[in-house]
């Protein structure tokens, strides 16, 4: 394994250095393990790792390459890992959570056009004043998507999209167990929507503070 994570860091240290870029295509196994000092056996694991977390692409036939390292390709590894959390775990998403996404609605609130409000607004219409847990579940998710997006941070982007799996299950569970859920999660959303059209940032990160906050307090109690 010592040998392998050699291997992992004389390519990483390839990429890092610009010798190899995004699109490129990596010198034949035999070439590059002779260039790098390793066997080819290290050198395959190496390989298989890193495209594993989306660094290198392996494709039969034609070669291996280096990715477009773009950061939601990146991060796509984390959110394979988040899906293996433990339920005493969810907690800690959340709060990683509340820290991350009222941040990014803030940032979103000198960003977002008009139409993409309009288009928020009209998700929260078409539920009406009684949805169901799980169109209210799946509103949730494309809410806070849309306005992440308008944070124009693909790095926070990926990040908050990664930590989605294990929080939305908190927010069925909420659904399920606690009487004015809906009502509350629909007052929340229309409050960051307000703040977002009055451009007005702190009262933008002060909502979505609030409503993250609110599933992570019924989750504290019902653990």
């Amino acid at each position: 394994m010592a040998v392998t994570d050699e291997a992992i860091e004389k390519i990483k240290g390839m990429i890092v250095s610009g010798a190899l870029r995004p699109g490129d295509r990596l010198p034949k196994e035999s070439e590059l393990a002779a260039e790098l000092g390793l066997s080819r056996n290290s050198l395959r694991e190496a390989v298989r790792a890193l495209s594993l977390i989306r660094i290198l692409d392996v494709r039969q036939g034609d070669g291996t390459y280096v990715t477009s390292l773009d950061p939601q390709l990146l991060l796509e590894a984390m959110s394979f890992v988040v899906d293996f959390h433990r339920d005493d775990t969810v907690l800690e998403f959340l709060a990683v959570r509340r820290i991350l996404e009222p941040a990014a609605t803030a940032m979103a609130a000198g960003r977002i056009g008009t139409a993409e409000l309009d288009a928020l607004e009209a998700q929260l219409d078409a539920l009406g004043p009684s949805p169901s847990v799980e169109d209210l579940v799946a509103c949730d998710l494309e809410f806070h998507r849309g306005i992440v997006a308008a944070s124009g941070n693909s790095v926070l982007c990926s990040l908050l999209e990664g930590l989605s799996g294990p929080t939305t299950r908190a927010r069925v569970w909420r659904g399920l167990t606690q009487k004015d859920a809906v009502a509350r999660t629909l007052t929340e959303h229309r409050a960051i929507l307000g703040a977002l059209r009055d451009r007005d940032a702190e009262a933008a990160r002060a909502w979505a503070t609030v409503h993250i906050a609110s599933v992570e307090q019924w989750l504290r109690a019902s653990l």
